[in-house]
């Protein structure tokens, strides 16, 4: 049986003209529920999807037309995470693996495999075999990560620098978490790992792209990147990587994962951000460094 159903693993939408240093990557908007993974849940479908960062991958659709990489995964967040690491493996769902070396994105049960939903509900009535997440990681993790790899080393090669901008939204009630003023919820949320992913003049440019479009914007707490940002930013490489969180509530019904009535006007506000920071090269001409 071919597992695929012929759904496509992921989307690379090269650049349309003159190309720019910048990538753009959704990681976790895919929608591609296979009856193989239906078959082994008895949630409903509204909770299979509160995982999803719907819609973020459509948001970013006018980033080639603007000169930019975009990178999209096809495959859904609760098959499998593309923001762990391949070995963030949860010994509660997997039958025969046994580990006592977890992390507490596992325990909490959001491994590259994850053991529940965004709502909190378990996914699966039952483990998993060794064999099933073996396939899941060799046919979509893998890929992605191979694309991603290439893609950066590619625009380093071409520009002297490449810069990730991993783009994912955050539900309202995350937000809102250790807020005591509701008036100074942000809108974005820009995770450079407290700069360790990241170089200042960078992301300070990208948060005045943000800002100048009316956007209110915070960085780090409580997203400060996850493990993308952590493994591709390497700012003394001159590659660069930043998390982008999106509120939900700016473009979605988040119970029923609709887009709502102003989701045009949101997308047309993304479009004018996304044209700021593919003029990078242009406003930050001190790093563009030629390629040797």
């Amino acid at each position: 049986m071919n597992k695929l159903d012929q759904f496509e693993k992921l989307r690379l939408s090269e650049p349309l003209g003159k190309s720019n240093c910048i990538a753009f990557s959704s990681p976790h908007s895919g929608d591609k529920y296979f009856d193989w993974f239906l078959n082994k849940t008895s949630l409903d479908m509204l909770s299979i999807r509160s995982s999803e960062d719907a819609f973020v991958g459509e948001i970013f659709q006018s980033a080639p037309f603007f000169g930019s990489f975009l990178l999209e995964s096809l495959i859904p967040r609760t098959i499998l995470d593309l923001n762990r690491s391949r070995n963030d493996l949860d010994p509660k769902i997997i039958e025969g693996y046994n580990s006592q070396a977890i992390n507490s994105r596992v325990a909490s049960g959001l491994g590259v495999i994850p053991r529940v939903v965004g709502n909190g509900k378990n996914i699966y009535e039952k483990k998993l075999t060794l064999e099933d997440v073996k396939y899941r990681i060799e046919e979509f993790y893998d890929p992605y990560h191979k694309s991603l790899d290439l893609l950066l080393t590619k625009l380093k090669a071409l520009f002297g620098r490449a810069v990730l901008l991993d783009c994912h939204s955050m539900p309202t009630e995350a937000i809102k978490y250790n807020r005591r003023n509701n008036d100074n919820i942000p809108d974005i949320i820009l995770g450079d790992r407290f700069g360790m992913s990241c170089d200042m003049k960078i992301i300070d440019f990208l948060e005045a792209a943000f800002v100048e479009e009316g956007f209110k914007v915070c960085r780090n707490i409580p997203f400060s990147g996850g493990y993308i940002t952590q493994l591709y930013g390497q700012p003394s490489k001159n590659i660069h990587a930043v998390q982008v969180e999106i509120s939900r509530a700016l473009y979605m019904d988040e119970k029923l994962i609709r887009k709502n009535p102003d989701f045009n006007k949101f997308c047309e506000s993304m479009k004018n951000v996304i044209f700021k920071i593919t003029e990078i090269d242009k406003c930050l001409p001190e790093f563009a460094i030629a390629a040797e």
